[in-house]
């Protein structure tokens, strides 16, 4: 694939990907690069099992590097973000309709953990749209929370 083609697939700037491209040869990843027309990158060795055993040697979260979250935020929980000190959430700008209080957001997250807890601290000023792991993570987080509480009354 070329790196616009990669850049396009992965929803990053092409600059990412060659930046990226270059940490994973580094690391000894075997990747092959052709230049010129009918050129592009290739991940060389036994195809796509290739990408499986790769994830596993990394982690969970280190292959896919920083992962497309989208969250519906309203305006108080990008207030209660910024006072946590939380500059993704608070200054993401998206999509927002004229007639609604919820803003859609994109963006980039290499901790989804983290992530989480952050967004379970807004409450309901913030939906997770995806990944649905991240969901999930959040859905766990406030089953603990409430959990804890209830054991405390």
């Amino acid at each position: 694939m070329t790196a616009a083609q990669l850049a396009g697939e992965l929803e990053v700037s092409v600059r990412t990907v060659l930046r990226d491209i270059e940490t994973l040869s580094g690391a000894g990843v075997p990747v092959y690069a052709v230049r010129g027309p009918g050129g592009g990158f290739e991940l060389l060795g036994d195809g796509p099992g290739r990408l499986r055993s790769l994830r596993s040697w990394a982690g969970d979260d280190v292959p896919r590097g920083r992962r497309r979250v989208e969250l519906r935020i309203s305006d108080e929980g990008r207030r209660i973000a910024g006072t946590f000190g939380w500059a993704p959430l608070a200054t993401a700008r998206g999509l927002r309709d004229p007639d609604d209080r919820w803003e859609h957001v994109v963006l980039r997250s290499s901790r989804l953990d983290a992530l989480a807890r952050q967004l379970l601290a807004l409450g309901g000023e913030v939906e997770v749209i995806g990944p649905e792991a991240l969901r999930d993570r959040v859905h766990r987080a406030a089953l603990a929370t409430a959990a804890l509480h209830a054991r405390q009354t």
